[in-house]
Parts: C-alpha cells; sequence; structure tokens
C-alpha cells in the first residue's frame, strides 16, 4: 500500500472544518488480484505482456515482425518501455494459411532462444496450442506457454508440467484453432444474477476446471493464468459482459490475464479498424485493472504501462511516480 499522503490523517486542512464530518462511504476499491510467478520471479505489480507475432499476416498490422531484424527492434522497444513478458507467436490467431508444426517451429524458437540470451530480464511467453511447439521453446528457454485455443491439444499443459514453466488456461467455448464464432451462445443457468451472464458461467467453470488439471500436471499453481479469451468464441456482447465481470473471474485464486488489445469487440463497440482502437483497449484495460487483473497482453507497451501504474496508484497499490506539487 503507498504511503498516505499530506492531509491523509484527517484533519481539517481549509476554513470548513464542518465539511469533514459528513459521512463518507467505504472506497469499495475491489479486492487485488493473484500475482504471478514464473521460475521463481513474482510478478507483484500488473505486468504487461507484448506482443511480436513471427507471421506476415496478423489482423494488426503493426504487430507484423516476421523478419528478424524487425522483430528484435521490437523486442528491444518492449523491454524498454516497460513490458515484464514477451509473448512471441508464430500461427495467426484467425483464418489463414496453414502453418505446418515444423513451419511455427522455424519461426518461433531460434528466436526465443536469442531474445533468452539477449534479454535476460524478459519472461518469454509462446503462443501456441501444439505441444511439439511448447516443447521445443521450452527447451530454447520459454518461461511460460500461452495456449489461446483451449487445451485444444490435450498434452499441451502436460508439457508444461514437465517442463515447469507457466501455463494461460483460456476459454473458447469449444470452438477449433483457427476458426470464428458463429452465432454463440451461452444461455444462463439457474442462480445467475443477470441473464447474460451465462458466458461468466461457462467461463467460469472451463477456467477453474483446466486450472486445476495443470496443477495437477505439475505446472506450479501461481504459475497458472487464467484467460477468458475475449473474442474467441464469442460475440461482441459477451466480451463487454466479462468485462464487466472482471472480478468475478479474478476471483478464481489465479492470476488473470487479460488480451485486449486492438480485439474486435473494441472496434465493433466504437466502430473503428485495428489501427484505431488504442484509446478504447486503453479504457478496457483501465476496467479490467481496476478490478483485479494483473496480466495485460498489448501491442502498445508504454501507453499499457502508463494506464496500469495510473489505476495502481488509484486502487493505493502505488505512490505517485513523482509527487511534489503543493509541497515544494
Amino acid at each position: 500500500m503507498a504511503s498516505p499522503g499530506p492531509g491523509a490523517s484527517g484533519a481539517p486542512t481549509d476554513d470548513h472544518p464542518d465539511d469533514v464530518a459528513l459521512p463518507l462511504p467505504p472506497l469499495g476499491v475491489p479486492p487485488r488480484g493473484t500475482s504471478l510467478v514464473l521460475r521463481g520471479r513474482v510478478l507483484d505489480r500488473p505486468a504487461v505482456m507484448a506482443i511480436v507475432n513471427r507471421t506476415d499476416d496478423s489482423f494488426y498490422a503493426g504487430a507484423r515482425q516476421l523478419d528478424d531484424r524487425a522483430a528484435l527492434a521490437a523486442v528491444e522497444r518492449a523491454a524498454t518501455e516497460g513490458a515484464e513478458i514477451l509473448d512471441v507467436g508464430g500461427v495467426r490467431a484467425g483464418v489463414g494459411p496453414e502453418v505446418t508444426p515444423a513451419e511455427e517451429v522455424r519461426r518461433v524458437v531460434p528466436f526465443v532462444e536469442r531474445v533468452r540470451a539477449e534479454f535476460p530480464d524478459l519472461l518469454v511467453s509462446v503462443d501456441t496450442w501444439r505441444a511439439e511447439v511448447a516443447h521445443e521453446a521450452a527447451l530454447a528457454g520459454a518461461d511460460l506457454v500461452n495456449d489461446t485455443w483451449a487445451g485444444h491439444d490435450p498434452r499441451l499443459v502436460e508439457v508444461a508440467g514437465q517442463h515447469g514453466v507457466g501455463v494461460v488456461c483460456s476459454h473458447t467455448g469449444g470452438a477449433r484453432p483457427r476458426t470464428d464464432p458463429y452465432r454463440v451462445a451461452y444461455p444462463a443457468r439457474p442462480g445467475a444474477a443477470d441473464p447474460r451472464d451465462g458466458v461468466v458461467q461457462d467461463v467460469v467453470a472451463t477456467l477453474r476446471t483446466a486450472a486445476e488439471r495443470a496443477v495437477a500436471c505439475g505446472v506450479p499453481r501461481a504459475s497458472v493464468l487464467v484467460d477468458p479469451t475475449h473474442d474467441f468464441g464469442k460475440n461482441t456482447w459477451h466480451s463487454l459482459h466479462l468485462l464487466r465481470r472482471t472480478q468475478v473471474l479474478a476471483g478464481l485464486g489465479f492470476p488473470l490475464l487479460m488480451a485486449l488489445s486492438r480485439k474486435d469487440f473494441v472496434g465493433e463497440t466504437l466502430d473503428l479498424p485495428a489501427d484505431e482502437r488504442l484509446e478504447g483497449t486503453l479504457a478496457a484495460t483501465a476496467v479490467a485493472a481496476w478490478l483485479g487483473a494483473r496480466v495485460f497482453r498489448a501491442h502498445d507497451v508504454a501507453a499499457t504501462r502508463r494506464v496500469l501504474d495510473l489505476v495502481a496508484a488509484v486502487r493505493d497499490e502505488a505512490a505517485p511516480a513523482a509527487a511534489v506539487r503543493g509541497l515544494a
């Protein structure tokens, strides 16, 4: 908790001493989310997961770094701007040309090994749903496997456990890798406080089961992240409601990852293309951070880091970086 500033004792500070007697409601700050631990390193503040896509067809042009030189420059920039984790992917998440496992390994694994050597302070994540890719990446030094397709390959979490690396458990509503949702529905079950809570109930049940399986496979509990996986197997209404219910997801007791950056639900909410979704992404990031999310996968590292630091200060989890106004 940050140190209280001047005047925090509650003593009157102006000519209206009666004002301080007014009853004030509790602050109502949501509970702090669970911290992430990867290979013994504790991330005790909200963390930024930067994105480097070793592809030439990612939905956001700014994240296409198939060229080695451009990719390494992106890593250096992310580290300088405050990213704690680097997420390396070799296959476009959406519909596109086939990428074989061998080609995915070729794109990702040597790069992971180079990043591990040149940027030792960065934690390295690999965005893959394939166990064979995860195995090779872990041997190359990856700290985390980001399985965005919800255990489509059930061996992947076993690989994470064998290598002692972290894993992201996600939710896609049963969608197969690299497919788009079509008229998906999540009917609310009995006991829902809101008729739209069906998607929350499904996400909570899926993530709890997947996370406990990861622990059973040998992944340290503090190294298991859960991700509601906005857009994947969901329409925009579903993704918005999951953002509203972030506190419920954070309450699962595992570090909560939010991959919100420039996604379609942001674009459809504001009717904007991917390259104009920064402000919407940052607004969603602030909401999720306030409600207890701990890791944020982001294309725009510096902007995301600033949002998270400001929210942490409002939550009273961090002091302002340079508070001198009114004190000199």
